[in-house]
């Protein structure tokens, strides 16, 4: 069995809630993007008041800070990297871990037991999901936030990792939630984990 598996995903196509809940069917601890904030803390190589400071600015404006990217491009960028790598290692040494984003396909490269997983899906389907966590926002200001998110997730990647956003050879399985809904996808990864 696969008991530490990696999630990479577009924007909108439904990955954190994937993510969850392929932990919430396998018992598995579920990892994302507060796990580095806790992780910084922890570190000390930040203070509480680092991280607040930069946490206080990743951009609210839709109702919650999944831009974290925005986080990211700050002085502290590479302290914030290297504490989240830590934590993702630490994590996934304990095992039983579903862990979305941040890279950790390939910070956890070399790992055994390991399911490296990408969620895509259309941009209509994105676009009808994000509509429902963005009330008021125009489509058009969605599909601009979308399309931002998913170019800054491929610059951070090729910076931090010299390698391609989304890019077959760097997963072990690609699903597509606007094709097999999100509850396919959970079975799918599931019945991957569990068959290898």
């Amino acid at each position: 069995m696969k008991n530490i598996i990696t999630i990479s995903r577009q924007f909108g196509a439904g990955g954190s809630t994937i993510g969850q809940a392929v932990a919430d069917r396998l018992g598995f601890y579920y990892g994302d993007k507060d796990m580095i904030l806790k992780a910084a803390i922890e570190s000390g190589n930040l203070s509480p008041e680092e991280v607040r400071y930069y946490d206080e600015r990743v951009p609210t404006e839709f109702g919650f800070g999944q831009s974290l990217f925005d986080f990211y491009n700050k002085p502290l960028d590479e302290r914030l990297f290297n504490a989240q790598k830590e934590a993702i290692k630490k994590v996934a040494e304990k095992g039983n871990c579903v862990i979305v984003g941040r890279n950790a396909n390939i910070i956890l490269k070399e790992y055994d037991h390991t399911l490296h997983v990408f969620i895509a899906a259309s941009e209509h389907f994105r676009l009808q999901r994000m509509r429902g966590k963005m009330p008021g926002v125009s489509d058009e200001k969605i599909l601009e936030h979308m399309h931002s998110v998913d170019r800054t997730r491929k610059k951070y990647c090729k910076h931090y990792t010299d390698t391609t956003f989304g890019s077959a050879e760097f997963y072990d399985l690609a699903v597509k939630s606007s094709t097999l809904g999100i509850d396919g996808c959970v079975d799918l990864i599931c019945k991957a984990a569990q068959d290898t």
